[in-house]
């Protein structure tokens, strides 16, 4: 059913700006292909302002539902009937569900989900464990609050914007006490110190993503250790610079490929209940 859109196909958006970028329409069209659903995913880029406009056009257009991403995984807050209990707690959706017949809309976070199942998928042990994650901004502050609740010993969060961070470990201290949140100052030989004793290294900064490559959140592979798993969230390029240095260190390595797929996939599924095809949308997006 490739490139059939006729009188009945469904919809699901992808609401933001900029989305030139965005791999989600390949990702998941591709998805609604190899199973043969009548559905079309589209891009609409909508300005700061306009969200509630945009939010009201996807329920006229009998839309089944939607990713929210930048800038407006915040403010669609305020136009939910109902929200998933992490993404309360996050603070921010990025995808709504809208039920057809009374229109309301459900917010969800598939951000730190979409993270942790890719964790268990590359089996890295990193409940009870030390963790040390770099940049609670977007995508990070759901890392962060999800590897909480997935019971992960200790949280180190370096981060630029003390404020941010310290906001994150208040909300993480409310609503998961029992997981110890450690900030650390904004130094190399603190963060070197600190991933003595961690299990998993996490980059959810824009640092080494295209156009930034030569930028990385270490200075080389001395900082880290051959016992350390490395994780950076940018999967374009697929190997960055902080994986270059993991790689000298001898540490195991992956990029966000695997995230980016779990998050979408976990949309898909609260919007179809049906289980999207991972390994054929990856090989679409990233094998040929």
């Amino acid at each position: 059913m490739s490139n059939r859109i006729q009188g009945t196909t469904g919809l699901i958006g992808l609401i933001g700006d900029p989305l030139k970028h965005s791999r989600s329409p390949h990702m998941h069209n591709s998805a609604f292909d190899k199973l043969g659903l009548d559905y079309v995913y589209l891009c609409f880029e909508v300005p700061k302002g306009e969200l509630k406009n945009g939010i009201e056009a996807l329920k006229t257009f009998s839309a089944k539902g939607s990713n929210i991403t930048f800038p407006h995984k915040q403010e669609v807050l305020k136009y939910l009937d109902d929200i998933s209990e992490d993404a309360k707690i996050i603070g921010s959706v990025n995808t709504i569900k809208i039920d057809p017949e009374t229109k309301k809309i459900t917010g969800y976070n598939t951000d730190g989900r979409g993270f942790i199942a890719s964790l268990d998928e590359l089996k890295i042990p990193f409940r009870k464990q030390k963790v040390v994650l770099v940049g609670v901004g977007g995508a990070g502050r759901a890392i962060a609050i999800q590897l909480a609740y997935e019971g992960v010993g200790e949280l180190c969060i370096k981060e630029l914007n003390k404020d941010l961070a310290n906001e994150i470990k208040e909300t993480i201290n409310k609503h998961i006490p029992n997981v110890n949140v450690k900030i650390l100052a904004d130094n190399e030989e603190t963060l070197k110190e600190e991933l003595k004793g961690a299990c998993l290294l996490v980059n959810a900064t824009p640092l080494g993503m295209k156009g930034r490559e030569s930028l990385c959140v270490i200075s080389g592979p001395e900082v880290l250790h051959k016992d350390l798993f490395v994780y950076d969230i940018v999967y374009d390029p697929r190997e960055t610079l902080l994986m270059k240095y993991a790689k000298q260190a001898g540490c195991k390595t992956t990029n966000g490929i695997n995230m980016m797929i779990w998050q979408g996939a976990i949309a898909f599924k609260i919007w179809f209940d049906i289980d999207m095809p991972q390994d054929y949308v990856r090989q679409e997006l990233f094998e040929k």
